[in-house]
């Protein structure tokens, strides 16, 4: 009533103000500028500055968090899984990944969510000094990647590109995407041409979308150009991958470990994965080629994380829910087990938290699984034999059984007991553990009681149980108590960055060989000199695929048909030689005739009468199944002049060109860390 004093309404949050009021002319210019921003910066070639921006514009509407590190994880994870999501319009729209285009419809989507929201731009610019850990993983991770890469030209990189079929399988995958211009199960015949059917419709294609949409704005065009240098660039995106995954142990890790892991506990923890990260033998999935399994793992380790200790309102949880779940499914869908696990999980355990809003959030989450499904089940409705595909065997990583069992049991020593199991935060953890160790064990049973052996998937399900591990981690560091000093004096804080160094380099030491220049000789290295990432970093793991090998892959100018590279009596040589020739003609496709060059052992000086005949016969093969008159480029002068004469002898039309090469002569070791 008049003249009566307000009345007190239901008390807010500390530090939430009042309630804003939508603006339209805030949101029109907001709208605007989603669209020229990104046209202004495409004229000028620089669309890579549209990634950042992007980053910082969704972490800054949404509630993750106190920390800035923390706020651009969550905004990586969710910005990657709502780029997904919007991919399936992308890919039936006219104007593909186009820049501008795929941009402006996301920075628009910010736009509207955060003035429907009341969510004024707002960062934290709060930081912790483990974030130097997180960062300098990554850092770490990234410069010994790139090491053996830097000063090498395109072609001479292709050593490592080229490191096994694998890769140039998900190589073929990622630029059908481009040539298409979306997701390769929408557009399922033309992307036939440029890879192996039926890869088209059975494998999970979210990692080279990702990776071809942000090669639209490096590159500042949807059309990605000369095909050698885009391979150089999914490569070292691949790379890069590899570094984030390892910064995102550290950090999930911490995360999970919540407020209650500060100081030297904190420093501890993150240092420790930090250095079995460092030091561990998964650089072997970078040279098997699994790379979107990396990808996988990457999003699989930012999702747990994020859901088990949701510091974020509704709103925020159903965003990383649904983009979570779709990032991890569509890049390597068996982790959507373990991931989905932690969903439900999570929810239930943190129903108190989002009860007013909950029938919201289950609507959406149940949208969100069925949108992250959808690929799959596309799959298993085409060609794909799920129970026989579990089952395959193949060049497999095998995981570190010590880490995998060791954390495991310390992840339970920190989720049995009765303080923990009575929170939120403790029965999600404990969802998370159970639930890893339920999936990663029904996939052991299935695989010994069908064909009686771990085979090529359990090792993959259980690099998933390894990520969560480790992510356990942090809850375990939470156990740790050592007395010391609360006031924040001079002398205290000094003692504790001492500690901190101190907690580094004892990691380092136990969990990483590392001997800080002590007792290290030529003749007896230090442990960390024999990891596989300091070896990779040394070139010990370069392919024999030479650098002016790979020039000459190109046919003779004209040549518009499918090539066939014969440089070597070694079979396996043939076969990646021929692959990488099509790849950068862009006819992956024709590999599903010419795969028939893994036995043709013919190319190089005359060997064997009786191997000559048998790869003939082959190389017959090959031809009549790709139905096309091939281009056949040959190392060996008389063996070309032979090839010739044999196969004009039995009515079989093909070019043959004489190309001398020298591929690199180094031995190849096909024996990594980790081998299985």
């Amino acid at each position: 009533m008049p003249g009566e004093p307000p009345r007190r309404g239901r008390r807010r949050s500390p530090g939430a103000g009042p309630r804003r009021r939508r603006s339209l002319p805030v949101l029109g210019g907001c709208l605007v500028a989603s669209w020229v921003v990104p046209a202004l910066l495409t004229a000028v070639r620089l669309d890579i500055v549209l990634l950042p921006l992007l980053l910082l514009a969704v972490a800054s509407v949404i509630k993750v968090g106190g920390v800035l590190l923390d706020r651009l994880m969550a905004a990586g994870l969710i910005t990657a899984g709502w780029v997904l999501v919007f991919g399936l319009l992308f890919s039936l729209w006219p104007w593909g990944l186009a820049p501008v285009a795929t941009s402006g419809v996301l920075f628009s989507t910010v736009s509207v969510l955060g003035w429907a929201g009341r969510r004024r731009p707002r960062l934290p610019w709060r930081v912790r000094g483990s974030d130097l850990l997180v960062v300098g993983t990554a850092a770490a991770a990234g410069y010994l990647l790139y090491h053996p890469l830097a000063g090498r030209s395109a072609a001479d990189r292709i050593g490592y590109f080229a490191s096994a079929e694998d890769r140039l399988g998900h190589f073929s995958y990622f630029t059908a995407i481009q040539q298409v211009g979306g997701f390769n199960f929408l557009h399922q015949h033309a992307a036939q041409g440029y890879l192996m059917p039926p890869a088209e419709v059975v494998y999970p294609q979210g990692s080279h979308f990702l990776l071809a949409w942000l090669d639209t704005l490096v590159h500042s065009s949807a059309a990605p150009g000369a095909e050698l240098a885009v391979m150089n660039r999914y490569f070292l995106y691949v790379l890069a991958s590899y570094a984030l995954l390892c910064a995102a142990l550290v950090w999930g890790a911490r995360w999970i470990g919540g407020p209650r892991l500060r100081g030297w506990r904190c420093t501890a923890v993150c240092a420790v994965i930090s250095a079995l990260v460092l030091a561990g033998s998964d650089v072997a999935l970078l040279v098997h080629g699994f790379d979107s399994q990396i990808i996988g793992l990457l999003f699989l380790a930012l999702t747990v994380a994020l859901l088990v200790r949701p510091a974020m309102g509704s709103a925020e949880f159903l965003l990383v829910s649904v983009a979570g779940m779709v990032a991890v499914t569509y890049s390597y869908n068996i982790y959507a087990a373990i991931a989905g696990i932690v969903l439900v999980g999570t929810t239930v355990a943190h129903r108190k938290k989002f009860a007013k809003r909950r029938w919201l959030l289950y609507t959406g989450q149940a949208a969100g699984l069925g949108i992250a499904a959808l690929p799959s089940l596309v799959s298993v409705f085409a060609k794909l034999d799920v129970a026989s595909t579990s089952n395959m065997n193949g060049p497999s990583v095998g995981v570190d059984r010590t880490l995998l069992i060791g954390s495991a049991l310390l992840a339970l020593v920190a989720a049995v007991p009765r303080k923990s199991r009575r929170t939120a935060v403790g029965q999600a953890y404990l969802t998370m553990v159970l639930g890893t160790v339920a999936v990663v064990g029904a996939f052991a049973w299935w695989q010994l009681h069908t064909i009686g052996y771990y085979a090529y998937y359990f090792e993959k399900m259980a690099h998933g149980g390894i990520v969560v591990g480790l992510l356990a981690l942090g809850s375990v560091g939470t156990l740790l108590r050592i007395p010391g000093q609360r006031r924040r004096t001079v002398f205290a804080l000094l003692t504790n960055a001492l500690v901190a160094v101190l907690t580094v380099a004892a990691a380092f030491t136990f969990f990483a060989g590392v001997q800080w220049g002590l007792l290290s000789t030529k003749n007896s290295p230090s442990a960390w000199s024999a990891t596989a990432l300091v070896k990779w970093s040394h070139g010990d793991y370069a392919t024999d695929m030479g650098p002016r090998g790979v020039a000459a892959l190109q046919p003779p100018p004209g040549t518009t048909g499918p090539v066939i590279v014969l440089y070597s009596n070694d079979s396996y040589k043939n076969l990646k030689a021929t692959w990488i020739a099509e790849l950068l003609n862009r006819r992956g496709g024709d590999l599903a005739a010419l795969y028939e060059t893994h036995w043709v052992n013919i190319g190089g000086p005359a060997g064997q009468e009786s191997e000559y005949q048998n790869s003939m016969a082959h190389l017959k093969d090959a031809i009549a199944k790709v139905g096309a008159a091939p281009t056949i480029l040959v190392a060996d002068k008389g063996t070309g002049d032979r090839i010739r004469h044999d196969l004009a002898a039995a009515g079989v039309r093909a070019t043959i060109v004489y190309e001398p090469q020298s591929l690199w002569t180094e031995p190849w070791d096909r024996t990594f860390p980790g081998d299985s």
